[in-house]
C-alpha cells in the first residue's frame, strides 16, 4: 500500500490548467463586444479513488478519495470586437480521505495566474448557418511558492506554460453548432525538494523538465430559449510529447507523461433581468489516461457582464 500512497502524491502534474466554465473563453466560440467586461466567480470541486499507473488501471488502498476544491475569480474584456483578454487566479484547497475515515492533509493557497487572448480570424454568414475562426493564446505562472513535488495536494505543477490553440465553430440556423480546437502547451521546469531524480537516465539537478502536450477538443450543442440557454457535450484530450511512466515501487515526479480522455457536460444561462448576470455549470469526468487520475469534476459560478465604459447592448 505504500507504494500506492507516493503514486498519489504525484499524479496531478500533468493536468496543467483547470477547465474553467465562463461566459467567454479563449477556447469557446464567443466574443466580447469592444468595451465590455465579464467577470466570473466560480467554484469546482473534483475526486478520484482510482488512478491509472502507466496504462493500468489501480485503486488505492491507502486514500479512499483525494478531493480538490479550486474558488477561481476571472475576467474577460473586449479590447476591440475581434481581440478579447483573460485573466485569472485561482485558489485552490486539497485534502484526502482513508479507508478508516481519517483524513491526509493538503494544502491552501494561491495557485497560479492566467493571462490570455483570443482573436477573431474570420467570419462568414452563409445560407444555412455561420462559420467562425479564432486563434488564442494563454499563459501562466505560479504566483505562490507552493511545492510542486507535493502532488496530488498540490496547488499545481509549479512551471510556466505557455498555450496555442486554434478553434473553428460552425452554427446551423436552428441553434446547434459544432466546434473543435486544437492547440499545443509548452510547460517549462519545475523546481523539486530533491538533487537527484530518473527519468530514463540519472539528473543530478533539481530541477524538472514538465512534459509539454498535445490538447484537443471536440464540442456539439445548441442554443435554447432565444439564445437565453445554451448546452454542450464536450470532450477533450490531453497527449504529453516525451516523459516516463510511473516506475514500480517509486514515487512518481513531474518528468512522468500524463495522458487524458475526458468527457463533460457544460450549460450557461443568460438573465433577461437583471441584464448581464448569468449562471454557469459543467460535470466532467476523465475517462481514459497514463499516469493520471480517474478524475470527476463539477463547477458552478455566476457571471456579470457590462459595459465598461459605456451601456452595453
Amino acid at each position: 500500500m505504500k507504494k500506492y500512497f507516493w503514486t498519489l502524491i504525484l499524479l496531478m502534474g500533468g493536468l496543467g490548467l483547470s477547465y474553467i466554465t465562463m461566459a467567454q473563453t479563449p477556447t469557446d466560440g464567443l466574443m466580447m463586444p469592444k468595451g465590455d467586461i465579464c467577470f466570473l466567480l466560480n467554484y469546482e470541486y473534483g475526486q478520484f479513488d482510482h488512478y491509472w499507473e502507466g496504462e493500468t488501471l489501480r485503486k488505492n488502498g491507502t486514500i479512499a478519495k483525494v478531493q480538490r476544491r479550486t474558488s477561481l475569480v476571472m475576467a474577460a474584456y473586449g479590447i476591440t470586437n475581434r481581440l478579447n483578454a483573460y485573466v485569472g487566479l485561482p485558489f485552490v484547497s486539497t485534502n484526502s480521505t482513508t479507508p478508516n475515515g481519517g483524513k491526509f492533509a493538503g494544502t491552501t493557497g494561491i495557485q497560479d495566474l492566467t493571462l490570455g487572448l483570443k482573436y477573431e480570424a474570420f467570419r462568414y454568414q452563409g445560407e444555412k448557418g455561420e462559420w467562425t475562426a479564432f486563434g488564442s493564446v494563454t499563459f501562466s505562472t505560479p504566483v505562490s511558492n507552493y511545492l510542486s513535488d507535493y502532488q496530488p495536494y498540490s496547488l499545481g505543477i509549479g512551471a510556466p506554460q505557455l498555450a496555442w490553440r486554434g478553434l473553428i465553430e460552425y452554427e446551423w440556423n436552428n441553434g446547434f453548432y459544432l466546434r473543435g480546437n486544437g492547440g499545443y502547451i509548452w510547460k517549462g521546469y519545475t523546481e523539486a525538494e530533491r538533487d537527484y531524480y530518473y527519468n530514463d537516465g540519472s539528473y543530478f539537478t533539481s530541477w524538472m523538465d514538465v512534459p509539454s502536450a498535445w490538447i484537443y477538443e471536440a464540442v456539439v450543442g445548441k442554443w435554447f430559449m432565444d439564445k437565453s440557454l445554451r448546452v454542450e457535450l464536450n470532450y477533450n484530450s490531453s497527449i504529453s510529447t516525451s516523459g516516463d511512466d510511473i516506475r514500480a515501487y517509486n514515487a512518481p515526479q513531474p518528468t512522468n507523461k500524463v495522458n487524458m480522455d475526458c468527457v463533460g457536460v457544460f450549460a450557461q444561462y443568460f438573465f433577461k433581468k437583471p441584464k448581464g448576470l448569468g449562471l454557469v455549470a459543467s460535470y466532467s469526468r476523465v475517462i481514459d489516461g497514463r499516469n493520471a487520475p480517474e478524475m470527476s469534476s463539477v463547477n458552478a459560478g455566476v457571471t456579470y457582464q457590462f459595459g465598461l465604459f459605456h451601456p452595453t447592448n
